[in-house]
């Protein structure tokens, strides 16, 4: 009997509870950082509150060392699969984008991530800002169809 091998990116079990377990814990981090408050955000963006640069720049750490030291300490994923890279592709799409992004986060205060960890603390204003961010991503997704 010839097994097909199973698709190593299929959600089992094990991965969907890892992956809710990093999403609340990811979560519950932004809450404690009081990056789910976009009056806390709009002062960090104004310089007026400092706070959000060690939780900014302590979240990037993590990240340049979980994306450069994974692959060179684990030959897969622990849960299956292969590490991916994406280069960074700069392009006029890009750069609009950003732009956007920024402008909508200076003014709102709001961030996707943040936006649906704040939905848990009870916050159902954000959901003016989850709707833009959901509008912005089809807008972009019908501008990249061909």
């Amino acid at each position: 009997m010839n097994e097909h091998p199973s698709n190593p990116h299929t959600l089992t079990l094990p991965k969907a509870l890892i992956t809710l377990l990093a999403g609340a814990l990811f979560g519950f981090g932004l809450s404690l950082a009081t990056m789910v408050q976009p009056e806390v955000v709009i002062s960090f963006l104004r310089f007026q509150d400092w706070g959000l640069m060690l939780v900014m720049g302590g979240a990037a750490g993590l990240a340049m060392l979980a994306y450069q030291g994974f692959p060179r300490w684990f030959a897969r994923p622990l849960l299956g699969g292969q590490f991916l890279t994406q280069p960074a592709k700069w392009d006029r799409q890009t750069v609009i984008g950003s732009a956007i992004f920024g402008i909508g986060w200076g003014l709102s205060g709001v961030c996707p991530g943040p936006a649906i960890a704040a939905l848990g603390t009870g916050n159902t204003d954000i959901l003016w800002a989850l709707g833009g961010i959901v509008l912005g991503g089809l807008a972009h997704g019908l501008s990249r169809q061909d």
